[in-house]
């Protein structure tokens, strides 16, 4: 397809740039700006079963490097994204999107699957297992391999399209529960989800956040993002997406030389809306500047 082309779980992308979940919407909302069909692909908003108001206000912090959030999976619930949220986008995004999936149980996982999985314009599921399981005394699914492998195997029973597991960072052994979901039948996996943070107001001396703490993104978050890419990629074999900090092209290579197929931009949609299209638009001159002909070829190179 050319030099910017890379295949994500046997489908082609004509570059490997991706705005993350939660940072782009339903991708309509950034049509106004430019042409999205610009992008690789984007991973849509959070998606549960059930409709979510989210957490209590306020939801965002600001850190010195980066941004908190604790919004709280707020979404429609999957029966309005499919009637409501997917024809809008198809009017606007003509290439496959990823539907990124959030529950509470591994039910909840594999109901929304079932539902989106017939939805023709979804050509990937991420699967966020960062998010409280409160029906097993509010573990995260994605502390805990055993956890993880449950609900890869069990939205994989319910769809053939690849499934890419997105890990939390907030664990000791990122590369043990990556290998528990490549085991269980996952395509790729993505990471890093946000880092447990918090700040707090120093005049009413309390939490900045309602939800005391927040996931931090940004700049702030890219060199552990590297490193956890790095060490995931040398432990499996199936694509590794890089996440966290990344708002360059210089960036994007990186990420990818650490290991990562293709590369989600997060936060630096929220400060400048063009990032991602800036960043694409950035990358034969990167990769001019590093000798690099084709993108495919820095895929692991630091491997």
């Amino acid at each position: 397809m050319g030099r910017l082309s890379v295949n994500l779980c046997g489908i082609e992308l004509a570059n490997p740039v991706i705005p993350a979940s939660g940072t782009f919407g339903y991708g309509y909302e950034f049509a106004d700006l430019y042409d999205i069909d610009c992008l690789g692909t984007f991973s849509f908003k959070g998606t549960t079963k059930e409709p979510r108001l989210g957490n209590a206000l306020p939801r965002i912090a600001e850190g010195p490097s980066g941004v908190l959030n604790a919004v709280g999976l707020q979404n429609p619930g999957v029966r309005a994204v499919i009637a409501e949220e997917l024809p809008k986008l198809k009017k606007v995004f003509h290439k496959p999107v990823m539907a990124n999936v959030s529950g509470f149980a591994v039910d909840e996982y594999r109901d929304t699957v079932a539902l989106l999985d017939a939805e023709p314009q979804i050509g990937w599921f991420e699967i966020n297992i960062s998010c409280p399981n409160v029906h097993g005394g509010g573990m995260s699914f994605g502390t805990d391999p055993k956890a993880a492998a449950e609900v890869t195997r069990a939205v994989k029973a319910v769809t053939r399209k690849p499934v890419i597991m997105k890990l939390s960072p907030n664990v000791t052994d990122i590369a043990s529960i990556a290998k528990a979901c490549e085991e269980a039948g996952a395509d790729g996996v993505s990471l890093i989800n946000t880092l447990l943070a918090m700040r707090i107001d120093l005049r009413t001396r309390r939490p900045v956040l309602a939800n005391v703490t927040g996931g931090l993104s940004g700049p702030a978050v890219f060199p552990v993002a590297v490193r956890m890419v790095w060490q995931v990629a040398k432990a499996v074999s199936i694509p590794v997406v890089g996440i966290g900090g990344v708002d360059s092209a210089e960036a994007v290579i990186e990420m990818m030389a650490a290991g990562a197929t293709a590369v989600e931009v997060g936060a630096a949609n929220l400060v400048d809306p063009f990032a991602a299209k800036r960043i694409i638009d950035g990358l034969p001159a990167a990769m001019d500047k590093y000798g690099i002909g084709d993108i495919k070829d820095i895929i692991g190179g630091a491997l």
